[in-house]
């Protein structure tokens, strides 16, 4: 279990090495496409990736980049970098890994070959530091950094049940003027792209994109309810992450919307050939907070030594609650926006997080949460009061200075021990 090699996952499903097959290959297009003088723009998960693909334009999340940087092990490499350029890296490490990838000027050693530089770069600033080091990576690569600002819901009680509102009745849900406010900057974003690129932009292929996604969100959604009402659980979180997580940022396309369909086939094959992640699960475990890319095999660990299993994860979690916008009849631009508005409050803003937390909990029927690297405060109180037993972990998922798995097999174990199987033999 050294720092520099991670702990393996141990595969559960076979669509999920399928998906790594085709990232793979389809990086490596990507890659000939830029070479050739394509535009490609770099974008946040928060970005709105379907105008791009609508618009044919490469894009790469900076996101998952980051997270195959720290599954290669390059996360130190490319902080240690970043320092040595005189930046700041404690801050928006998961962010600025790419950054530090052009800094470190290695593309021998980058993984796939390394990330191209970007003609356009996209965020959307949810702090003062992310606009600078979007900024700072414009400067250096020679993009055009394109911020997409971020409202923020005012009203000092959202409706708790946010999940079943924003499919369908997101007008209504949503203040207006904050719809009216991202739905004008989205048509300036379509005229901008359009004048960088001189690609056009064309409402029925939107349209299309839209749809795809909201099938490949049903899909996702019908995978966690499977995963959620059976026991033992047919999958693992560690399993369900890179599962999920690869379509997700494809979000728009055929192949997406089927590779979602095939996980939820697949999984659904496992229920009902009654196999498991784990035949002899006694406790499920929910990880809060973005995953462990560089040592995913951690998950599965407390499988052996606790009869404990992960069955949760935000990433299948919001691929099933957040992106579900439909539209018939309305304005699919606006429902884009729609999908946008309330990115990061579905994670972390109290009521709607914390709500949110609460019912995929219960949902699970979870015994125990981990929460790493959050501002969690509301979602803890909101859990504890609740009997679910939640220990905190000050540390970032990419940033090895701040963790090892050594700490946090003792630390989680250790919280199993003392607090979650007294919880449950209490019920």
């Amino acid at each position: 279990m050294s720092e520099e090699r991670g702990i393996r996952r141990r595969p559960e499903l076979s669509c999920t090495a399928e998906f790594s097959r085709y990232q793979r290959e389809w990086f490596s297009e990507l890659r000939v496409r830029v070479g050739d003088g394509e535009p490609f723009a770099v974008l946040s998960a928060d970005s709105p990736h379907e105008i791009y693909r609508a618009m044919d334009i490469p894009y790469v999340v900076v996101q998952w980049w980051s997270s195959l940087i720290a599954a290669k092990q390059l996360g130190p490499r490319y902080l240690d970098a970043l320092e040595q350029a005189g930046y700041p890296t404690k801050h928006e490490q998961y962010n600025s890994l790419p950054l530090g990838e052009l800094l470190a000027g290695d593309p021998q050693t980058a993984p796939w070959g390394g990330l191209p530089r970007p003609t356009i770069l996209q965020a959307s600033p949810s702090s003062d530091s992310m606009r600078q080091l979007f900024e700072l990576w414009a400067r250096h690569s020679g993009a055009t950094f394109l911020p997409v600002e971020r409202s923020v819901d005012t009203r000092m009680r959202v409706p708790a049940q946010w999940w079943e509102e924003l499919p369908d009745r997101w007008e209504s849900f949503l203040p207006r003027e904050r719809l009216d406010l991202l739905s004008d900057e989205l048509k300036g974003l379509v005229r901008v792209l359009e004048t960088l690129t001189g690609r056009r932009f064309s409402e029925s292929r939107f349209t299309e994109v839209m749809h795809l996604a909201n099938e490949q969100a049903e899909h996702n959604r019908a995978t966690r309810d499977l995963v959620a009402g059976t026991r033992p659980a047919p999958v693992s979180a560690a399993e369900t992450m890179p599962a999920v997580m690869i379509p997700q940022w494809h979000r728009g396309s055929a192949w997406a919307r089927d590779a979602a369909q095939l996980l939820r086939e697949e999984v659904q094959q496992r229920v009902d050939a009654g196999q498991a992640a784990h035949r002899g699960e006694k406790l499920r475990l929910m990880w809060l907070g973005r995953g462990l890319w560089s040592s995913l095999g951690l998950y599965q660990h407390f499988q052996e030594t606790y009869d404990a299993v992960f069955v949760w994860s935000m990433y299948l979690g919001l691929a099933a609650d957040g992106y579900l916008r439909y539209f018939d009849g309305r304005d699919p631009l606006r429902a884009l926006a729609a999908r946008f508005v309330p990115v990061g409050e579905e994670l972390r803003m109290p009521t709607w997080s914390s709500a949110w937390h609460l019912k995929e909990a219960r949902l699970h029927a979870i015994d125990g949460v981990i929460s790493l690297g959050e501002d969690d405060f509301f979602s803890v109180r909101r859990l504890e009061a609740a009997g679910i037993p939640v220990l905190t972990i000050r540390a970032n998922n990419v940033d090895r200075r701040t963790w090892s798995e050594e700490d946090l097999i003792e630390q989680i174990g250790r919280f199993i021990e003392v607090r979650v199987l007294p919880a449950r033999d209490s019920r």
